[in-house]
């Protein structure tokens, strides 16, 4: 256990030194979360309806995704991995005294939430200064602020492991580039990225809400917001859990069986 915790450390040491790549991200994720806003604000008065979500509530979705942005993207995968794989760097992987898969998993973490700290406090601080209702509101309850940090821990693990596959596969082909792009696009959509699950169609909700991508960024966002409590959010983190365990099991076992077979270019 203290050989992956002293990869997390030197990992998250290492990502805090780009502090000018944070100052930028904190601007385009403040500029991001006015515009959503501000596009929301326009879309619920064009037409005003009973919607599945009130605005204050996704205007705190979109704060909070925005802040914790680099604990959410699905698109955030760790280079280096790619490359020891197609360069032939992952032999030195495997010779090592540790689990491959663990190493991955606990080095994407640190990175994700060095990030994420260097981040999110200006975006959170700001989203508090904006005046309501555009601004970023507190969770309706302490027990519900808990359930958030809950989800969202348990919902950057299952982002995690989901990358783990598209490293894996990795193994199989010679870009990553395709798969990559495919799974990513499919999966941000489904986790609620782009548009809150709630405003999908009813027979396609009920599909998606059980799938994967619907324990990522979905689940946390939705119950910072009020959007999900109670007993429908504890249900919400269970199936978090119950993902989380499943796509690391698949996870391991498939990394089991491609290192088993690995051909390393030009040796």
């Amino acid at each position: 256990m203290k050989k992956y915790l002293a990869i997390m450390k030197i990992r998250f040491i290492n990502s805090l030194q780009y502090r000018i790549a944070a100052l930028a991200g904190i601007i385009t994720q403040i500029a991001w979360s006015v515009l959503g806003v501000l596009a929301l604000s326009a879309f619920y008065k064009s037409n005003p309806l009973t919607y599945p979500m009130g605005f204050s509530q996704s205007t705190a979705y979109i704060w909070i995704q925005q802040a914790f942005l680099p604990m959410f993207m699905l698109w955030f995968f760790e280079e280096d991995i790619f490359d020891s794989i197609k360069k032939g760097n992952i032999a030195y992987e495997l010779v090592r005294p540790v689990n491959l898969y663990n190493r991955w998993f606990c080095q994407s973490i640190a990175s994700r939430l060095a990030k994420g700290v260097l981040r999110c406090i200006p975006v959170l601080i700001i989203g508090f200064l904006v005046p309501a209702p555009y601004g970023l509101m507190l969770p309706p309850s302490f027990i519900q602020f808990l359930l958030f940090l809950i989800s969202m821990t348990i919902g950057l693990f299952v982002i995690i492991a989901f990358c783990m596959l598209v490293y894996i596969s990795t193994f199989y082909l010679l870009s990553p580039t395709g798969m990559k792009t495919i799974l990513v696009f499919f999966a941000d959509f489904l986790a609620g990225s782009t548009i809150p699950l709630p405003f999908f169609p009813d027979k396609i909700l009920s599909v998606i809400k059980i799938l994967p991508f619907a324990s990522m960024q979905n689940m946390p966002l939705r119950i910072y917001s009020g959007n999900i409590a109670g007993i429908e959010a504890l249900n919400g983190i269970l199936l978090q859990i119950f993902w989380f365990f499943m796509l690391t099991l698949v996870g391991k076992l498939w990394m089991q069986k491609a290192t088993k077979t690995v051909i390393i270019q030009g040796g």
